[in-house]
């Protein structure tokens, strides 16, 4: 599908204009340290006209009927596109912990990887994560693998996101 840019955004974020609106749909979360479920996921995207996208996301845990059973994770935080396809994510979370993913984008594609993790002293262990976002068929798919409490770097999150 193609993407409208739209002429206020800043001219640097025209690689990440695909992520622009608002998206829902769901997913599976799963590690060695939790039971496998699927998740619903609702993400806004938006900007200002400054070089960058603010970014908010809430997902709930889903039940057998796929109705929401309880709230999951909730994050935001900020798009910053860089020079020659560099790409920088940063987010906060409200268990007390503070990411800064640093990447690349593509055409349709956004690869980021934790160049720095900040824990409260009462969250729990989290060391590392990757994330890959892609403009496929006109959905928003990702991909999110972590290493914490103990584990390797290993697949955590996927969903497919529809723009609503």
């Amino acid at each position: 599908m193609p993407i409208e840019i739209d002429p206020t955004m800043h001219p640097d974020c025209a690689p990440l204009a695909w992520m622009l609106g608002s998206w829902a749909g769901a997913g599976v979360v799963g590690y060695p340290s939790i039971e496998s479920r699927n998740f619903g996921q609702e993400i806004d995207v938006t900007h200002d006209g400054r070089p960058f996208f603010m970014w908010t996301s809430r997902a709930w845990i889903l039940d057998a009927q796929g109705n929401k059973e309880r709230p999951a994770a909730v994050e935001t935080g900020f798009w910053r596109p860089q020079p020659d396809g560099e790409v920088e994510l940063l987010l906060t979370h409200p268990t007390g912990i503070v990411e800064m993913y640093y990447g690349r984008t593509s055409p349709a594609k956004v690869e980021v990887a934790t160049d720095g993790v900040i824990r409260s002293p009462h969250a729990k262990e989290y060391n590392a994560a990757s994330r890959l976002y892609g403009y496929v068929n006109g959905n928003m798919m990702w991909v999110m693998d972590m290493a914490a409490t103990g584990h390797a770097m290993q697949s955590h999150l996927s969903a497919e996101l529809r723009r609503v």
